[in-house]
């Protein structure tokens, strides 16, 4: 059994901005609810605990461990998808220097970099060699972001590349996936 968690929302300086590669922490809602999250992933005893080596999923990955007395580990091909120069600012700011220029992630799935970050084709690259790489034989659970989680589901489903942002999962949410 696979457990993929999202993270619980960031500080709130950080809400309504691009976020994905940049490194903040959770705000007060989010470290409320990482609490209530690190209870419950004890309880799915899981073998092995990694996280994407951000702070908002680190924290959680590492409190869990402690409990369960093993270790988290890191690893980055579960980060958000790079955004490049679109990082830090807000998604109002990159609405009015760029239009409808973002609808390209879904648009352009392979030939559009936001910011001259990620296409969508290589996060789910990304996230689909992380996924091969997790051992098939153990209970494990990945704190990670709406983005690798999306990129997951869809290729499970086999979703059109366009269709991605439909299986982000809310903040805090645990996507349980039995292995095949």
């Amino acid at each position: 059994m696979i457990w993929l968690v999202r993270h619980p929302p960031v500080v709130k300086d950080w809400q309504k901005r691009c976020y994905g590669t940049s490194d903040m922490g959770l705000s007060r809602e989010g470290a409320r609810m990482a609490k209530s999250l690190v209870a419950r992933l004890i309880t799915f005893c899981p073998e092995i605990i990694i996280h994407s080596d951000r702070k908002r999923t680190r924290n959680i990955a590492e409190r869990a461990a402690v409990q369960l007395s093993i270790n988290a580990h890191s690893d980055p091909r579960w980060r958000e998808r790079d955004f490049g120069s679109w990082e830090g600012r807000t998604w109002n700011q990159i609405y009015r220097e760029t239009g409808d220029a973002m609808d390209g992630m879904m648009d352009n799935p392979h030939g559009f970099r936001p910011g001259g970050g990620e296409t969508t084709a290589e996060l789910l690259a990304r996230a689909i060699q992380a996924w091969h790489h997790l051992p098939s034989d153990r209970k494990i659970v990945v704190v990670t972001h709406g983005g690798p989680i999306a990129a997951i589901l869809s290729a499970r489903k086999n979703a059109p590349l366009r269709s991605m942002s439909e299986h982000i999962p809310a903040p805090g949410a645990i996507t349980e996936i039995e292995r095949e």
